[in-house]
């Protein structure tokens, strides 16, 4: 069955789930004794005011059917933003990030930025084609590659993604190894922004390092910004500061070598 076949059937069955809930709620009988509201002829006691005023704002199925929908869409707000992925430049072993082929190769570390730096052009790293190899400091999951690329001429066409190599590989290793994943990179265009481009997730939970291979480019390969989203693999491990990147457009042109 196609995935969003299975995405619109599951959402059908969350909305008559609550929908059975809220009628049940909604329908029970209100008796004197019943909570939603007061016995006739009765008012609230004073030792007990502040139950009895949560109790009164029950007092219409109305009100049962706004909280019950309210206190789902809080669920499912504060469910998001627990598993939604982080940037992971705090989790980037820097100190020994490398470059192959590159032609200023001390510059690699300075396009592997904090994501409110991603916008700056003036430092950037280029050649033909290169290796970056991207190390971490502990396990994580990556989600999905940044890139802030050049244009037109600048711009690399392919970029070959191995994980878990323990060094940097060579241009002989990368055209002899098949990648953990392979991406056709698009020209950024006018807005010459961050493009995020999601791997695929089963190739990429385990992973301590990273090599980049970017190549066929039509006349040089340029990168000003390069970066990581996902997350830590052990719960508790470390709490990430660096705000998602939210406003890199999702790019999904990927394909499998």
């Amino acid at each position: 069955m196609p995935r969003h076949t299975i995405k619109r059937q599951r959402a059908a069955d969350e909305d008559r789930f609550f929908s059975d809930i809220i009628a049940e709620v909604a329908g029970q009988p209100q008796d004197d004794d019943d909570w939603y509201g007061y016995p006739p002829d009765s008012s609230p006691s004073p030792e007990n005011s502040d139950r009895d005023s949560v109790r009164a704002s029950f007092s219409s199925p109305a009100t049962v059917t706004s909280t019950v929908l309210a206190a789902c869409d809080s669920l499912t707000a504060n469910l998001n933003r627990t598993h939604a992925p982080s940037n992971l430049y705090s989790l980037i072993d820097r100190d020994n990030v490398h470059g192959l082929n590159l032609a200023i190769p001390q510059l690699v570390t300075a396009v592997i930025k904090p994501w409110s730096e991603r916008e700056d052009t003036t430092i950037y790293v280029e050649s033909d084609e290169m290796v970056i190899h991207v190390p971490f400091t502990q396990n994580v999951r990556v989600t999905s590659i940044l890139l802030k690329l050049g244009r037109g001429d600048t711009t690399p066409r392919h970029l070959r993604v191995y994980a878990n190599h323990p060094n940097i590989i060579d241009f002989s290793d990368a055209e002899n190894t098949k990648p953990h994943f392979h991406i056709s990179l698009l020209d950024p265009g006018e807005t010459h922004g961050v493009i995020e481009y999601p791997v695929k997730a089963a190739a990429f939970t385990n992973v301590r390092s990273l090599s980049l291979y970017f190549r066929e480019s039509v006349r040089i390969s340029r990168i000003y910004y390069l970066g990581f989203k996902g997350d830590v693999r052990k719960e508790g491990t470390h709490k990430d500061s660096e705000a998602p990147a939210v406003d890199a457009p999702r790019i999904d042109r990927l394909a499998q070598e």
